[in-house]
């Protein structure tokens, strides 16, 4: 899914966009679903709506992951696996159904991140 690639209808849904890339009009709510801060931006500059450090991945994923595409197959069903009670997730999905939202990641890599993953999940209901 590209940066600014979108699902749903055009005022819901949900989109995925670097964090470092400006805000637009269409983003909706701009949600962070990455641990740890990201280097180089300031809260102001990053114009979020909401924070959401727990529907990201747990530290030990993250790392074992490490952005490797050859562990995407894999990193999507253990991630599914740590989302499946989470009330995090469950607010995400609740919001997306209601308005756009833009989920927002730090990651260099467009395809293989978790806001690409939670993306996929909240298209296809599949937690």
């Amino acid at each position: 899914m590209s940066a600014n690639q979108g699902v749903g209808e055009p005022d819901v849904g949900v989109r995925i966009k670097r964090i470092y890339e400006p805000r637009t009009p269409d983003d909706g709510a701009r949600i962070l679903v990455d641990r740890l801060w990201p280097r180089g931006i300031s809260k102001a500059r990053a114009g979020l709506d909401l924070w959401l450090k727990d529907v990201a991945p747990s530290a030990g994923l993250r790392e074992w992951f490490g952005h490797s595409p050859d562990r995407w197959t894999e990193f999507q069903h253990r991630y599914r696996e740590e989302l499946r009670d989470s009330a995090a997730l469950d607010q995400l999905r609740e919001m997306s159904r209601t308005r756009r939202v833009t989920l927002l990641y730090a990651a260099r890599d467009e395809e293989h991140n978790e806001a690409a993953a939670l993306a996929g999940f909240l298209l296809h209901d599949s937690l």
